[in-house]
């Protein structure tokens, strides 16, 4: 199985459904602070449902369009990453991530995410990484500036969530950009 090192105790690994049993647990901790910004936070309640998320990722990872990860430390599974969209024919992915609260201020996201982007850009030839994101969420823009994202605009009205209309903040590195910032 493969582990990517993050620091010490961090490790980014994949996410897959024979755990899902530890991810229900995992959402039940974090909940209360992914909920607003990461839709999986409403739908995975048990068990049964962490599985079949992790069922449709295994499957859209099969077909190439998605990847899932987690972020584990010191052997407790305390976020992750993901490539939500995965596009190789266009060569376009989306990133998205969440983390525990009681792991966040040690870099363990921004770290996770240039290693993703090394091997989108680097391995897979990905021309543009997009990072979509409410306005309002602080911590996930500065994850886009710490990678070196510009904010292309912001989609007004994007999307329904609990019934309320959302914007949406689209940001975005190209592969040319990705290879001068010097961040990997």
């Amino acid at each position: 199985m493969f582990a990517h090192p993050l620091a010490d105790g961090a490790e980014l690994r994949p996410l897959e459904p024979w755990q899902a049993a530890e991810f229900a647990e995992h959402v039940d901790r974090v909940r209360a602070d992914i909920v607003r910004y990461v839709p999986f936070g409403a739908i995975v309640v048990d068990e049964e449902s962490a599985r079949a998320f992790l069922q449709r990722y295994a499957d859209r990872q099969a077909a190439d369009q998605a990847r899932i990860y987690g972020i584990w430390v010191d052997g407790v599974l305390r976020g992750g990453t993901l490539f939500r969209v995965f596009d190789a024919g266009r060569g376009v992915c989306e990133a998205g991530v969440w983390l525990d609260r009681a792991v966040q201020g040690r870099g363990l996201i921004t770290t996770a995410c240039r290693a993703m982007l090394d091997w989108a850009f680097g391995t897979r030839g990905m021309s543009r990484v997009e990072w979509l994101c409410d306005p309002a969420n602080d911590a996930s823009i500065a994850v886009a500036k710490r990678l070196g994202m510009t904010l292309e605009g912001v989609q007004r009205k994007a999307y329904i969530a609990d019934g309320e209309s959302r914007d949406l903040a689209v940001w975005a590195i190209l592969d040319d950009e990705w290879a001068s910032t010097g961040t990997r």
